[in-house]
């Protein structure tokens, strides 16, 4: 609501009380702030203060170099739970003596015990340093807060994607208002109309990215207001639009409406708006024939070429939680109806395309190795010509007896067999994998523990593009080396959502073992962005430390350890519905899915 003209008078405060804790501000002496808030003419609401200061010459230099975002400097968090089980410890202890890289008395480069209550203290303070301010409210946390570099590019900025965990562990610890501020905000900026080569982007996309500015309002430098800045890709590398932002933008909605029990967030007229323009920009119809979301390569957490573009796993996993997500948030009426028709008609086609089509384990390579090709017919088994050739030699090694995964994507006469780490959490945490697979998935997890943990979890993809194949796929991308960033590279960042697999699938014992694995060095390390190598040695060539997301992603895995039934906020489970038309699109004949079966299509 807008705020009338008002003149404050504070000393060492500068924001207004709210639910969450953010620590005493810097005192900036004696303000006095005119707040003026307008709306534009794109819908954006603009916040401006005047500021007449009697700080000290030194004072007002520093505040004139501020950045373009505002920073507190926060009192330290309470630690959670600085308690490790002795136990588990020891094993690892175990483990890693008898790992083969040169380790010895259960050190990691020397790092012997660790404090594991230190650690979090420190990333909560890192946390709450990285707060982004919106017309003095909390709004998201910066990308990274490194300043080594010479080069900021866009770490300043605040990403949808990287701010879930930020937002996960606030709700977690019991701070709203930077959650709520967030989901409101970035609503605003979905209706902005940006544009790349004279072209606009679909009506309900969602920005990768924005940025708080504090500009002179009508030309005087007296009178600042602070603007958000949105990117939705037209500055991005590559110039990719973000496919998982307004996914991410759902999750996290519901997921504040279950922790808070504030329904009145989701209930609201724009936010129920906001909720439709997703689903109608991701439900619409096109040339594509698979139930599957159809997206460019880079549109996602991989955000550089890495072949991923068709239906990539780790979109079908975000869309199909959204959906179920959504469903749950979408306020009864007849205006919703259709929508809603549709929404449940996917969910069926693509938990049935997903579970049938993309799931691999040995029983299913087998069947691959034997394919027959050139199938032309309704009933026909190998439905995507898929040539047994396609089969690459390290998955023969690489398949366990014991486990399964998802692969990361599936076109016509092509299967990319590569592990995608988020896809498959993701596929475990959203209902997307059955039962028997999520079990499937950890089991592999357990038994590949050295490629796809090793020294500090975990790979992003596996394996890494190497030599001829990498220059083709990724375009010689030089960031993108064998093993490094989103080519096979550990992203620290992924321990929460492994977590919270484990929880749903009640086994914590993987998470509580990855944890300890990344306690050893993460702090130590400055928390970097990722690490490098085969084993993850080695902190990356181009890594950001102080990375937000690998600060925040330790610490809610640290929160759901602690208290594994707060994992329900991010949880959806299927519905005996759903279940029921699965198992009708089953029962018609398990190897041959052809017309015969479908006389009509399932309406829930």
């Amino acid at each position: 609501m807008a705020l009338p003209e008002a003149s404050l008078c504070l000393d060492h405060k500068l924001l207004p009380s709210s639910g969450a804790n953010y620590g005493k501000q810097r005192s900036l002496g004696l303000v006095e702030l005119r707040y003026s808030l307008r709306t534009l003419g794109n819908g954006i609401r603009r916040c401006g203060f005047r500021s007449v200061s009697f700080c000290s010459t030194d004072e007002r230099k520093n505040l004139s170099k501020r950045s373009c975002f505002l920073r507190c400097k926060c009192q330290k968090a309470d630690s959670v739970s600085g308690k490790t089980n002795v136990n588990n410890v020891q094993e690892l202890n175990q483990l890693l003596q008898s790992d083969g890289e040169g380790f010895t008395d259960g050190n990691i480069n020397g790092v012997g015990t660790v404090d594991g209550r230190k650690i979090e203290e420190e990333a909560w303070d890192l946390l709450k340093e990285s707060v982004v301010y919106y017309c003095g409210n909390p709004i998201g946390t910066i990308a990274a807060s490194d300043t080594s570099g010479s080069s900021i590019l866009n770490y300043d900025q605040v990403f949808i994607r990287d701010f879930i965990p930020s937002g996960i562990a606030f709700l977690l610890k019991g701070e709203y208002d930077i959650v709520r501020n967030f989901v409101l905000h970035t609503l605003q900026l979905q209706s902005w109309e940006k544009t790349m080569d004279c072209h606009s982007p679909g009506q309900g996309l969602m920005p990768a990215s924005f940025k708080v500015r504090t500009v002179p309002l009508d030309g005087d430098d007296s009178v600042t207001e602070d603007v958000l800045d949105p990117d939705f890709g037209e500055a991005a590398i590559g110039r990719v639009a973000p496919v998982d932002s307004g996914l991410w933008w759902i999750i996290l909605l519901r997921a504040y409406g279950k922790c808070t029990g504030d329904l009145s967030v989701q209930e609201r007229v724009d936010v129920q708006t906001g909720i439709k323009m997703i689903l109608k920009l991701c439900l619409a119809d096109g040339f594509d024939m698979f139930p599957t979301l159809l997206v460019t390569d880079g549109s996602c957490m991989i955000d550089r070429r890495m072949g991923i573009h068709g239906h990539p796993l780790e979109i079908q996993a975000l869309f199909y939680s959204a959906l179920l997500c959504a469903r749950e948030m979408l306020a009864p009426e007849d205006a919703s109806a259709d929508l809603l028709r549709a929404l449940n008609n996917r969910l069926v086609a693509l938990s049935f395309h997903i579970r049938e089509y993309y799931w691999i384990d040995m029983k299913k390579l087998n069947e691959i190795y034997r394919y027959k090709t050139e199938e032309y017919s309704y009933d026909a088994v190998n439905k995507f010509n898929i040539y047994p050739d396609q089969i690459p030699s390290w998955l023969v090694d690489f398949m366990p007896a014991r486990g399964g995964y998802l692969i990361g994507n599936l076109q016509p006469a092509h299967m990319d067999f590569r592990f995608f780490s988020l896809g498959n959490l993701w596929s475990i945490v959203g209902g997307l994998a059955t039962v028997e697979q999520s079990h499937a998935i950890l089991d592999l997890v357990e038994e590949k523990w050295s490629e796809l943990v090793a020294d500090m979890p975990l790979k992003i993809c596996y394996p890494a593009l190497e030599g001829q194949e990498w220059r083709i796929i990724t375009g010689s991308d030089p960031k993108n080396t064998a093993w490094s960033y989103h080519n096979g590279g550990s992203w620290p960042t992924l321990l929460w959502q492994l977590t919270v697999a484990c929880m749903k699938m009640n086994r914590p014992e993987i998470a509580e073992k990855a944890v300890l694995l990344a306690e050893r060095r993460i702090s130590r390390d400055k928390w970097p962005e990722y690490y490098d190598t085969r084993r993850a040695r080695f902190i990356g060539k181009q890594s950001r430390l102080f990375q937000t997301w690998s600060i925040a992603g330790y610490l809610v895995a640290k929160l759901l350890l602690g208290n594994p039934s707060a994992a329900k906020v991010l949880i959806t489970e299927e519905d005996s519905e759903l279940v029921n038309a699965f198992s009708c699109m089953l029962s018609a004949n398990p190897r041959k899915r052809g017309r015969k079966g479908f006389k009509q299509p399932f309406i829930i």
